[in-house]
């Protein structure tokens, strides 16, 4: 076989998994745009149980419901929310069914995308990759859950007192409000991710640990720079918010990595004994 059929064959191959997520993912798209949840109470052995069933309403859909839901949750009661361009409302709907289908099909995703990348990898890293993946999943969804529930509300809650105390009027326009409040909280789901990618690359060889807490300043640099990418607004408190999480995420992995390496060095003289 030559290296370009190989070349074609792995491209076929990338093809096949992309239609294959594609199946999945489409299905999940549609119905959280064309369905909504309607609640209701079943009695079980004397126990009440919250259930819902699907009904067809392509307006008051799923992702209307949650859109209502995180805008209670997140923004003071007296901020009024606009629908500045006519087709904001569509978008917005269209933007949050996206991030609800990536993260039901995720494991899907994970599986087609691993199935995918596995055979290039060596054993030792195949290996890496199996014990970080569980963290690495865990720590996204801690990151992205405290963003979502604690730290986004909180910035919306203190953004807004300073337009109070400007005497403006507290207005946010709906696609705003939507593009900052996911890309916030997704923003604290990367950051979380920050030590288990210290940690791998250490264990790969490709840095040392001790590079790691020479470096403290640049990574503070870092943080602050990332955290002025990610956040979707001009104010430097957001971006302190995400920074200072960060930089304490980056001293962990450190002291994971300078951990790990305290142990693996204890090791080599049994194994060449």
């Amino acid at each position: 076989m030559t290296d370009f059929e190989r070349i074609l064959g792995v491209v076929q191959e990338a093809r096949d998994r992309f239609v294959r997520i594609v199946y999945v993912l489409a299905p999940i798209f549609a119905f959280l745009l064309t369905f909504r949840l309607v609640p209701i109470s079943l009695r079980w052995f004397g126990v009440t149980v919250p259930l819902a069933y699907p009904f067809p309403d392509p307006f008051d859909n799923v992702t209307a419901q949650l859109f209502r839901s995180v805008v209670a949750w997140m923004l003071p009661a007296h901020v009024q929310l606009l629908n500045v361009g006519v087709g904001d409302s569509i978008v917005v709907q269209m933007e949050i069914a996206a991030l609800l289908t990536l993260i039901l099909g995720m494991p899907w995703i994970a599986h087609e995308v691993g199935a995918f990348l596995m055979p290039a990898f060596r054993r030792d890293e195949r290996h890496l990759v199996r014990r970080i993946a569980l963290p690495a999943t865990g720590l996204f969804a801690v990151g992205t859950f405290l963003g979502f529930t604690v730290l986004t509300p909180l910035t919306f809650r203190l953004l807004f007192r300073y337009v109070a105390a400007m005497g403006l009027a507290p207005v946010i326009g709906v696609q705003q409000f939507v593009t900052f409040a996911l890309l916030y909280s997704l923003a604290f789901g990367v950051v979380f991710e920050l030590p288990v990618f210290i940690y791998g690359l250490t264990r790969i060889g490709l840095v040392r640990a001790a590079a790691w807490k020479r470096h403290w300043r640049g990574a503070v640099i870092g943080s602050l720079l990332f955290g002025m990418v990610v956040t979707p607004d001009n104010s430097g408190i957001t971006m302190v918010l995400v920074a200072t999480p960060m930089v304490g995420l980056y001293l962990a992995g450190a002291w994971f990595a300078r951990r790990w390496e305290r142990r693996r060095d204890l090791r080599l003289p049994v194994a060449g004994a």
